[in-house]
């Protein structure tokens, strides 16, 4: 049975917008499936070159027009569907102001917002896994990418990366929300299971509200673990929406 999310614009009746976890096996990589319910306008989050027919076909069985695919990074992982998508749906690409995208369509920055059907997807810049990484909020939810994880958060040890603004963006940002709202991260089971900014708040062992930030970058900085092992490739394939053929901006 698929697992379907509705979020309503407070305060407001429909339309509404839905939400559906796409995942990806190989890199435990959750992508997210978004559409206004009124107008069938679509976006989809962090998509996964392998698994691009299977998004196509899902937008089509749904009759959705895919308007945007929204990146909260550029990653170091997976190979991103982005450039696919925009092939076969005609989809703008959209990232940071800082993620030195060779392909996209729009480049974001902290506090702008992009418009979807009766809804709209808000940004919020919270670098420390890369910083190019930002984050989505529509009403009752964020979508986290690989910062603030269920029970953990993004690696800081390469590229970009940087504990302290991970530690400042997601307690200063992230924790600044009200502590009902649901959280989507990056990665995670593939089951449609989401925590929330309170859950969090309480009870995640690597940063809570009771962990301080000097706490935090020492567990952090004592944490081992060897690069992606598609590093090398991730990057400049992404860096072009993972196609060798793109267009420019």
């Amino acid at each position: 049975m698929e697992s379907l999310q509705t979020h309503k614009r407070h305060g407001k009746g429909d339309p509404s917008m839905r939400v559906k976890q796409l995942y990806e096996p190989a890199s435990s990589t959750c992508s997210y499936l978004l559409w206004d319910e009124d107008s069938k306008e679509a976006a989809l989050i962090d998509p996964v070159q392998s698994m691009a027919g299977r998004d196509v076909a899902e937008v089509r069985e749904r009759g959705l027009t895919l308007k945007y695919t929204l990146e909260t990074h550029v990653h170091e992982d997976h190979i991103t569907g982005s450039g696919y998508l925009r092939e076969a749906l005609n989809s703008i690409v959209i990232v940071h102001e800082n993620s030195r995208s060779k392909c996209a369509d729009v480049l974001l920055k902290d506090g702008d917002f992009v418009p979807l059907g009766h809804q709209r997807i808000n940004i919020l810049y919270t670098p420390g896994h890369t910083d190019n990484h930002i984050c989505f909020t529509i009403p009752g939810a964020v979508f986290t990418g690989d910062s603030l994880l269920i029970g953990g958060c993004g690696r800081t040890d390469y590229g970009s990366g940087d504990v302290g603004e991970m530690y400042d963006s997601i307690t200063g940002k992230l924790f600044a929300l009200p502590d009902e709202t649901l959280i989507y991260p990056g990665h995670g089971p593939q089951d449609g299971t989401c925590s929330s900014i309170g859950a969090e708040k309480l009870a995640n062992p690597y940063i809570n509200g009771d962990i301080g930030r000097d706490e935090f970058i020492a567990c952090m900085n004592s944490i081992k673990q060897d690069p992606p092992k598609i590093l090398h490739d991730a990057l400049p394939s992404n860096l072009r929406c993972g196609v060798s053929g793109y267009r420019a901006l």
